[in-house]
């Protein structure tokens, strides 16, 4: 199972940031990951599932001002 799961590098390298960018992640718990003694690691699917969470999809003008206009 331990093969599964992934280092900080490697998840940095998958979402093309720093290692550091990734300690910062778990220092905040942002991202779940599984500890292993004092190591830490990532399932693929917990990488997954925070770059899925923060994805932003874009919209339009017309739908924007339809959003401000319920909310205001």
């Amino acid at each position: 199972m331990t093969d599964d799961l992934l280092t900080p590098c490697e998840v940095a390298a998958r979402l093309r940031a720093t290692p550091r960018f990734v300690r910062r992640l778990v220092a905040e718990r942002r991202i779940a990951y599984v500890k292993v003694g004092r190591l830490v690691r990532f399932e693929p699917a917990a990488v997954a599932a925070y770059i899925e969470a923060n994805r932003v999809v874009p919209t339009s003008r017309a739908e924007l001002r339809r959003q401000l206009g319920a909310v205001a």
